[in-house]
């Protein structure tokens, strides 16, 4: 059967395709407004994607058109596929084929090489209906072209609390291990609730059409983590930030003005925590093993009003407070759920991205803090 667009979660569309449907985080009025190549790369990545069904099938394929960057004298894995029946993982697919987008990290051309599709199967499901949950690849952009199995389709009604959250690069899932194990889908996994994950690589740059999208969105809660995109860019100047973060919030506010709203920021990160940026690939690290990022300012510029990690963390503390009427606005310092320490234990690979392990260890954190207790989602 096609799939049909009521069987996709954590997207705002999904677009018709010569080979089939094409889920899209972001509406088409911010492509059409803002058609920024590296934006457009990243919110077709469906992160937090999820098609969900139900079926008394005991097998069935997914048949998908993935397309993936491959970069010159860099290994990165491949996307994969994870499949939940009744919230146990069942089938974890790495994904082959596809179209592969090769980038030469030093002269900057690409080439485009084009692939066959993928067809993912699971099989020997128990006689009964099941409640499926296919996790979309965090890292490729997919194209799903067909949906085969023994027993029909259905779908599924049941709606959990939904968590809109919106990030960088670690919001989105670099260095993760498979979609299912980004930090924010194991701390919705953990807490019981339904994602839709706005985490942009690269793009999580206080932008007013992100704040603008959030505030259409439905949502139980919110939470936004802003600040390492913004420094790594070397985006703007502290006059300008904390004035565009209160717009972002007002915006945000417009459309919820009282749902739990939680400001978080950002994570340890060594090069950028005293150091502004821009950031850049170390040019050594190039045709090695790992690609290494490293901070390009100067430390002192931060008396002109450059920003780093801890100038960012103490604004955005400083903001929280100083919209105290909000009494459902908080505040969580990053570096709770990945600090120092982590660190030491659980080293960033690249310099910028927590690997695999840390995901997990933030996802578990942030389900611990925000959705039990006092945190400012518990229910």
């Amino acid at each position: 059967m096609q799939i049909l667009p009521e069987f996709v979660r954590g997207v705002a569309e999904v677009e018709v395709t010569p080979r089939g449907i094409r889920p899209h985080r972001l509406p088409a009025w911010v492509r059409e407004q803002f058609p920024d190549g590296q934006l457009l790369s990243m919110e077709s990545q469906p992160s937090g994607v999820r098609i969900v069904f139900q079926t008394t099938a005991s097998a069935f394929d997914l048949v998908t058109h993935p397309t993936w960057m491959a970069y010159t004298g860099a290994e990165r894995p491949r996307g994969r596929i994870d499949v939940y029946a009744d919230g146990e993982l069942i089938v974890r697919d790495v994904l082959d084929g596809g179209d592969r987008v090769e980038v030469d990290l030093v002269s900057g051309q690409t080439a485009l090489h084009v692939g066959e599709a993928h067809t993912t199967t699971v099989s020997g499901l128990a006689a009964g209906r099941h409640r499926v949950e296919v996790w979309l690849p965090h890292n490729e952009t997919i194209e799903l072209i067909e949906l085969r199995a023994d027993a029909p389709i259905e779908p599924d009604d049941a709606r959990l609390p939904l968590w809109v959250h919106h990030g960088s690069s670690i919001s989105h899932g670099s260095n993760a291990l498979a979609p299912s194990e980004i930090w924010p889908a194991v701390a919705a996994r953990h807490a019981g609730v339904e994602l839709r994950n706005l985490g942009l690589g690269g793009s999580a740059l206080v932008d007013p059409f992100l704040a603008r999208v959030i505030r259409d969105a439905p949502a139980d809660y919110i939470s936004v983590k802003l600040g390492i995109n913004v420094v790594n860019l070397d985006a703007m100047r502290l006059r300008a930030f904390v004035p565009a973060v209160h717009g972002f919030l007002d915006t945000i506010r417009d459309g919820h003005p009282e749902v739990p709203l939680l400001l978080i920021s950002p994570l340890f990160c060594g090069v950028h925590e005293d150091t502004p940026g821009p950031g850049a690939i170390d040019p050594a690290s190039i045709g090695t093993d790992q690609v290494r990022f490293v901070a390009t300012g100067t430390p002192g510029d931060v008396n002109l009003g450059h920003l780093t990690l801890q100038v960012i963390r103490r604004e955005l503390r400083s903001l929280t407070d100083r919209r105290a009427s909000d009494k459902n606005l908080h505040y969580l310092d990053g570096t709770f759920l990945y600090g120092p320490a982590d660190a030491v234990e659980l080293p960033l690979p690249d310099g910028l991205h927590p690997s695999a392990e840390a995901h997990q260890r933030i996802g578990t954190r942030f389900a611990a803090y925000a959705f039990t207790g006092a945190g400012p989602f518990a229910r």
